[in-house]
């Protein structure tokens, strides 16, 4: 075990909560850095080359099964004798059957006090996804901010704290607090199980919020669009930037994302959103990010049949038209010519490996490369 201390005694390993609950406190309305890694038991797993995950896929979780069945069994057995307990073999981080029956099948306060002790006070990440796991099956309400602040550790986490509060009365505001605080496969997680809920209280939040621009986004940019149901949204555009903003990165993400979530040649609403975002997205002001939107927007409406955006050849044509009437503006190309100018990594993109094709005025002596 790592001997790193934090909110606990001095001297002691710190468990994930304080360390999750610590690095919150430095910044709360906002992600992890990093996620949280590297964990304070970082040492004690980085080199091991084990356990394996199982060949059949229907036996995982039934070794932690067994050690909490012995476990409860036994009517003096105490929390803590389980800390370690669950290091040397593999423990799915995902919602697993074998070990919900073990939850379940024994005394749900029991469990309930083994699962919180876990999670408050294990130094093993391995303890305290078990523990987590507990209190999936069978918490309560009261468990709610213990899980959202391990949920913070959301790669490794996220998960089974997603599914705690799918399953639960209140899940709902408890998956848009996280939702607001986790990004990479965390949000993947917590995303796709407001998506799963499809509770009108998400819906705000889905249609302006959901997508912060990670590439695995388009696990999941198809379905919030589709449970969010954007295309009846589309009136609000004029006084609502924030949802210009979210629908630009929704549909930069489906027009690149196959072999992952619904793309726009599938999504049946891609020509409604992508004409209401060409005449909404110029009346607003240039940034990077709506500059680059836009032009991998164009581009992809360059390069592919009309058919991968939802559209005839003549409506391809026009949204390309309007798109680029904007790009071409002299405060957005003066925008863009600016953030190149500052090393932003998105205008290097475009001006060094947009498509030929792709023709911008605010990069005019800069050849094109195909090649990232």
């Amino acid at each position: 075990m790592s001997e790193t201390t934090g909110i606990g005694l001095p001297g002691s390993p710190t468990t994930l909560f304080d360390h999750a609950l610590r690095l919150h406190q430095l910044a709360p309305g906002e992600p992890l850095h990093r996620d949280g890694e590297p964990y304070p038991d970082d040492e004690s797993h980085r080199h091991r080359k084990g356990p394996r995950t199982p060949e059949d896929r229907h036996s995982v979780g039934k070794d932690a099964a067994f050690i909490l069945d012995a476990h409860f069994a036994r009517n003096s057995a105490l929390p803590g004798e389980l800390a370690d307990a669950f290091h040397d073999i593999h423990i799915p981080i995902h919602p697993n059957e074998h070990i919900a029956a073990a939850a379940e099948q024994a005394d749900r306060e029991r469990v309930r006090q083994t699962g919180r002790w876990l999670v408050r006070h294990g130094t093993d990440r391995c303890s305290v996804t078990v523990g987590l796991a507990l209190l999936a099956a069978v918490g309560t309400a009261d468990d709610i901010p213990l899980i959202q602040t391990i949920g913070l550790l959301s790669n490794r986490f996220g998960p089974l704290a997603a599914h705690a509060f799918e399953s639960r009365p209140g899940g709902v505001e408890a998956l848009l607090w996280l939702a607001e605080r986790v990004t990479g496969w965390g949000r993947v997680y917590v995303v796709e199980a407001l998506c799963r809920l499809d509770d009108p209280a998400a819906r705000p939040w889905l249609l302006r919020r959901a997508c912060d621009g990670d590439f695995l986004n388009g696990y999941f940019a198809g379905q919030v669009a589709t449970v969010a149901r954007l295309h009846e949204a589309l009136a609000d555009l004029d006084t609502d930037s924030e949802m210009v903003d979210h629908i630009g990165r929704l549909l930069h993400l489906m027009s690149d994302c196959e072999g992952m979530g619904l793309t726009l040649a599938h999504y049946p609403h891609s020509r409604a959103l992508l004409e209401a975002h060409a005449r909404h997205v110029g009346s607003l002001s240039p940034t990077n990010e709506r500059y680059f939107t836009i032009a991998v927007l164009t581009q992809h409406l360059t390069t592919e049949p009309p058919e991968a955006a939802g559209c005839t050849a003549t409506q391809q044509e026009a949204l390309r038209d309007t798109y680029l009437e904007v790009l071409d503006r002299e405060e957005w190309t003066e925008t863009a010519r600016a953030g190149f100018t500052a090393d932003d990594n998105r205008m290097r993109w475009l001006a060094d490996h947009r498509a030929p094709q792709l023709r911008l005025r605010a990069f005019p002596d800069r050849e094109s490369d195909t090649e990232e």
